[in-house]
């Protein structure tokens, strides 16, 4: 089982992916952020012949989009995600073993479900030819930006659970990551 340690190859690949999927979210959020800083300025200086950018809230609207996908995956897999520990907190290693599998598994079926749905979104989209209002960018390439970050969280998602079935079986403790614990 040592395809699923954090220093194997596949360990070390899957957390190079989700790395630099949240860093394209960070740089993506931090353009979005200097538009709409760029636009507001514009709305406010409209007497002095600056305008605010067009289809900014359309812009962003796609960008968070993938922003918020791509950081998913980096999330779940330094388990940054919030953990109520107040009752798990009593139970033995096994126990709390077994439910990182269960809650692992149910991540996995999240993620695949919203994978999917995004993929069909995706297509719809791009079918029926359905544009944003202003700048008339296709609707499914904000789909399709999304359906990327949820891809890569699919395959974090199913690495991890491989990862909790391994100490499971080893009957040894998962390293102190973020959340509760920091």
């Amino acid at each position: 089982m040592t395809l699923f340690q954090d220093d194997s190859m596949l360990g070390r690949l899957v957390h190079g992916l989700a790395k630099w999927m949240a860093v394209a979210g960070g740089i993506v959020l931090v353009a979005v952020t200097a538009m709409m800083m760029i636009s507001i300025i514009g709305r406010a200086l409209i007497w002095a012949g600056l305008k605010p950018v067009p289809g900014d809230y359309e812009l962003v609207s796609a960008g968070m989009g993938f922003a918020i996908f791509a950081f998913m995956p980096w999330t779940h897999l330094q388990r940054g995600h919030a953990m109520v520990t107040l009752l798990t907190d009593s139970f033995g290693r096994r126990a709390n073993q077994f439910i990182l599998v269960i809650t692992d598994l149910l991540m996995l079926a999240a993620a695949s479900f919203i994978a999917w749905r995004l993929y069909y979104g995706m297509l719809d989209k791009f079918s029926y030819k359905e544009t944003t209002l202003l700048l008339r960018m296709p609707l499914g390439w904000g789909y399709a930006a999304g359906l990327v970050g949820a891809v890569v969280l699919v395959l974090v998602a199913a690495w991890v659970l491989g990862r909790s079935i391994s100490y499971a079986i080893t009957n040894k403790s998962e390293p102190r990551r973020m959340g509760a614990e920091l």
